[in-house]
Order: C-alpha cells, then sequence, then structure tokens
C-alpha cells in the first residue's frame, strides 16, 4: 500500500521521528514554545516573551506540524494521516500531496489565527495539514449522492455537505474538549479541510496532464 505512496509515509516517517525525539529528550515544552504557531507572533506584540532562540514566525506554521502534545496526538495524527494520504497520493502523485500538505499547514494556522489574532498560546500538531489530506480524500472518493440544489450542481452539493459535516464535527469536539488538557483546535481542522476541498479536483488535473 506505502510502496505506492512514498511522499506519505516520508511525511509520517519525519513526523514520528521529531515527535518521538522530542518526547524522549524531554524538550516538548521548549518545542511547542520554539517552533509552535503563536498566533501573537504575527503582527502582535509578546513583551514577556523572549524570540532568542525561536523559530522565525513564518517557519511555524510548517514546523508546529512536527511537534505533538503526547503519544496519543502523535498516534491519532499518523493514523489519518497514512489513511487519507496513501489513497490520495494515488490520484494527486507525491508531489501533490506534499503540496496539499503544506498548503493545508497555511490554511489550518490562517484559520486559527482569524480566531484569535492576538493569542500567546502555541499551536501544534499535525492534524491542521492532515486534515487537507481527509478533505481531498473525502471529495475524490466519496460516493456522489447529492442532488443539484437550483443553481447549484451536485459536485457543489456534494462539498456544501461535506464542509458541513466536517465544521460541525470539530465545532462539537472543539467544545467538547475545552478546558481539557488537551483542547482541539477546531477552526485548524476547518482551515486545512477547506484547503483539501479547493485543492483535490486541481491537483488531480495537475497531476495527470504532467504524467
Amino acid at each position: 500500500m506505502f510502496a505506492r505512496a512514498p511522499a506519505t509515509l516520508g511525511i509520517a516517517i519525519v513526523t514520528a521521528l521529531a515527535s518521538i525525539i522530542l518526547f524522549v529528550s524531554g524538550w516538548g515544552m521548549y518545542a511547542a514554545i520554539a517552533g509552535g504557531f503563536i498566533p501573537a507572533r504575527f503582527g502582535g506584540e509578546l513583551p514577556f516573551l523572549d524570540e532568542t532562540g525561536l523559530m522565525p514566525a513564518w517557519a511555524t506554521p510548517f514546523t508546529a506540524t512536527l511537534i505533538h502534545a503526547n503519544v496519543i496526538h502523535l498516534g491519532f495524527n499518523l493514523v489519518m494521516l497514512l489513511f487519507t494520504g496513501a489513497a490520495t497520493e494515488r490520484a494527486i502523485g507525491s508531489r501533490g500531496v506534499v503540496l496539499l500538505y503544506l498548503v493545508g499547514a497555511i490554511a489550518a494556522v490562517l484559520a486559527h489565527w482569524l480566531i484569535d489574532p492576538m493569542s500567546a498560546i502555541p499551536l501544534i500538531g499535525a492534524s491542521g495539514a492532515v486534515s487537507a489530506l481527509v478533505g481531498a480524500y473525502s471529495l475524490l472518493y466519496g460516493r456522489m449522492r447529492a442532488k443539484a440544489m437550483g443553481p447549484l450542481s451536485p459536485r457543489a452539493v456534494q462539498v456544501l455537505w461535506l464542509l458541513a459535516a466536517w465544521t460541525g464535527i470539530n465545532l462539537l469536539v472543539g467544545v467538547m474538549s475545552a478546558g481539557s488538557s488537551m483542547p482541539i483546535a477546531a477552526a485548524a481542522h476547518i482551515g486545512g479541510f477547506v484547503a483539501g476541498l479547493a485543492l483535490a479536483r486541481p491537483l488531480v488535473r495537475w497531476h495527470w496532464q504532467r504524467a
């Protein structure tokens, strides 16, 4: 299965190794601050935070994907990455998966930033980027059951239903996890998912035009 999805497997290995190294070394807390996405670093001021030793702010949407709170957090993201990424890679190719993953990471932190641009709490984990793969997978492999609604084509209705379902699930999980030791960043998941829905078809065409 993964022999046909080298990019997905490579992303998973790099993510797992980086997170495990941080777990074993005990540097997880420092890494979250140094490499996590902190909204207030983009246009805000953090007088209490010495940025010496921190990753450049522009790089944190990507470095944040390599940092996880615990083994459960890492394991869940890896399962979703491998399952949806391998199937999606067969449709959009290795370059397409890497591009979608990176764009998904950006879309996730952008959505998270829009919710609370002055937040000083680091966002960590690969789930936002993985959500882009989930979005593409859902659109490419989901059964077409939608019907046209007025000016909306069946495909447009399907996209809207997928987005509504994913948004509803994540908002519910976000509310339920609020105040816990590992709150879910619902906006980041939704942002990544939107990127997957938007780029799935264009990336399929790009891949097969290059083949």
